[in-house]
C-alpha cells in the first residue's frame, strides 16, 4: 500500500496542481488569512479597478471545509486524474487547454447576471466530470454502495445528489454546458465532418513544454533543455539536427571539389 507522499508524487501534474491549489485556498480561508470577497468574481471590480486576478482566483475556491468541499476534491482526484491518465495520457497541454477553455466559457456565461456566480470552481469541477462521462460512457460506477450506473449518467446522478442535499444546481448545470461545448467542438463536430476543430493553442504547448512536467505527443515545440522531462514527438530523434548539419557540410565540400575539377586549365 502506497504512502500519502507516494500517492501525491504519482498524480498527474495538472490535476495535482489544481487540486492542491483548491485545498490550500480553502485552508488559508479556514485560517482567516484572507477574505473570500477579495478573490470572488466581480466584473465591476475587474474593469473599474483592474482587479484582474479575480478572473482566475474564483476558480480555486470550492467553499469552506465541509462535506461538499471534500466531495468536490474527491471528484478532482477520482475523475480528473482518471481523465488525465486515460484520454489525455501523454497530452498534458491538451488537458490544460481543456480546463482553460472551460474557465473561459464559464467567464463568458457569468456575464449574464442570472448565470453569474462569485466562485465558479464547482462548475469547472463538474465540467471535468461531464467530459469524463462522455469519454468513459460504459464504465460502471457505484455510488455509496447503493446505486450502480454507467459513466454516461454520472453527471446526472451528481446533479440529483446535490438536489437531495439542498446544494445549488446552477453551478452543476453551467459545468455541464461548458463540458458539452468542449466535447462538441473537439470530438462530435469533427466526427460529423465539420471543418472547424478546437485545437490546443501553440502558446499552451509552449508553456507546458517550458514547464517540463508531464509528457506530450506530437507537441509543436520542444521542451526546455533545463527541464527534467523531455517532450518528444513521434518523429523526434536525439542528435537529429546535428547529423543533418554534418551531412550538409560534407555535401557542400564535395560540390566545391567537383567545381574545381571542372574548371579549364
Amino acid at each position: 500500500m502506497s504512502t500519502p507522499a507516494e500517492y501525491y508524487r504519482s498524480l498527474p501534474p495538472v490535476s495535482k496542481i489544481y487540486g492542491v491549489t483548491c485545498l490550500m485556498t480553502s485552508a488559508a480561508y479556514y485560517l482567516n488569512l484572507y477574505n473570500e470577497e477579495n478573490i470572488a468574481l466581480f466584473y465591476g471590480l475587474v474593469f473599474k479597478r483592474l482587479q484582474v486576478w479575480r478572473l482566475i482566483t474564483n476558480f480555486f475556491f470550492l467553499g469552506p471545509f465541509s462535506f461538499p468541499f471534500a466531495f468536490r476534491l474527491i471528484m478532482i482526484a477520482r475523475y480528473g486524474v482518471s481523465l488525465e491518465r486515460g484520454t489525455f495520457d501523454k497530452r498534458t497541454a491538451d488537458y490544460a487547454w481543456m480546463l482553460i477553455f472551460g474557465a473561459l466559457s464559464l467567464l463568458v456565461m457569468a456575464v449574464v447576471p442570472y448565470l453569474w456566480s462569485p466562485f465558479m470552481g464547482i462548475s469547472l469541477v463538474f465540467m471535468i466530470v461531464y467530459v469524463w462521462s462522455r469519454e468513459f460512457p460504459n464504465a460502471l460506477i457505484n455510488i455509496y454502495g447503493l446505486v450502480s450506473l454507467k459513466g454516461f449518467y454520472l453527471p446526472w446522478a451528481f446533479l440529483a445528489l446535490d438536489l437531495i442535499f439542498g446544494n445549488p444546481l446552477k453551478p452543476d448545470i453551467l459545468g455541464m454546458v461548458a463540458g458539452h461545448l468542449y466535447y462538441f467542438l473537439t470530438v462530435l463536430h469533427p466526427l460529423a465532418g465539420g471543418k472547424f476543430k478546437l485545437s490546443t493553442p501553440f502558446l499552451v504547448h509552449k508553456i507546458v513544454a517550458y514547464w517540463g512536467e508531464g509528457t506530450q505527443i506530437n507537441a509543436p515545440v520542444q521542451s526546455n533543455p533545463s527541464a527534467g522531462i523531455i517532450f518528444r514527438g513521434r518523429s523526434h530523434r536525439l542528435g537529429g539536427t546535428q547529423t543533418t548539419t554534418t551531412s550538409n557540410v560534407l555535401t557542400m565540400k564535395r560540390g566545391r571539389k567537383r567545381k574545381k575539377r571542372k574548371q579549364p586549365l
